[in-house]
């Protein structure tokens, strides 16, 4: 499986390049910048997912995400924004343009690996949807289109930053704290009407907390999270 790292600070991509390595056999692309990777997806190169930094010269991370949404042959390859700033203008306008998820600057693994795993997962498995339609989510929450994609949007960052929390408590013997922390994650599911994510988060009943389970549902989550917010996307076009 190939994976596209763009970034334009060497440091930066040789660290997200380790993790990434970390999760598994990967084969590697890296461009130096956004014009670089611009480049040789033109010449033919078709990864499985993109990690591309927000800010670079010459063509930046927003701006391949508006040309990779663009091209035909490769609308549809994840891409996921790398950036230091984590403000409400850059999550909605990656939102918009059809960004997968984004992590921040500086990296955790967590929130590397559960992109990886989630369309490894999806691509090796498939992936039986149980949601709500976008139209009704739309109607019972009163909100439009965009709006529900920035919740959805959110959310999956609260998960990428949960999974490692969670992990952290578990590890201490936390389990209160931990069922805590997941009943709100399911409350989330319940309003975004993520029916099968909710009933997941669930069924981890007490006695159940063991961080295999909790990582390997929260997965599953933000499978249903991304599936979602690209469901959304197609019917507001």
């Amino acid at each position: 499986m190939k994976v596209l790292v763009v970034d334009d600070d060497v440091v930066s991509r040789m660290v997200l390049m380790h993790l990434i390595d970390s999760c598994g056999s990967f084969d590697i692309v890296e461009a130096e910048d956004g014009a670089d990777a611009w480049q040789q997806l033109e010449d033919g190169l078709r990864p499985a997912i993109c990690f591309c930094d927000l800010r670079m010269p010459r063509l930046s991370g927003m701006e391949l995400l508006q040309r990779v949404k663009g091209h035909p042959e490769i609308n549809t390859m994840p891409f996921v924004l790398v950036t230091s700033a984590n403000d409400k203008d850059t999550v909605l306008e990656a939102t918009k343009s059809g960004a997968a998820g984004y992590i921040v600057k500086p990296f955790q693994a967590e929130q590397v690996r559960v992109h990886l795993v989630n369309f490894l997962d999806q691509a090796a498995n498939g992936y039986d949807h149980h949601a709500e339609t976008p139209t009704d989510t739309l109607r019972r929450l009163g909100i439009n289109a965009e709006r529900l994609l920035v919740y959805l949007s959110g959310f999956q960052n609260q998960l990428t930053a949960a999974a490692g929390d969670l992990q952290t408590m578990l590890a201490n013997g936390e389990q209160q704290e931990a069922q805590v922390r997941i009943d709100r994650l399911h409350a989330g599911c319940v309003t975004l009407g993520l029916h099968g994510a909710a009933a997941a988060l669930k069924g981890i009943g007490p006695g159940q907390l063991s961080n295999d389970v909790v990582q390997a549902v929260l997965s599953d989550v933000v499978r249903a999270v991304i599936h979602q917010s690209g469901l959304v996307r197609q019917e507001s076009v």
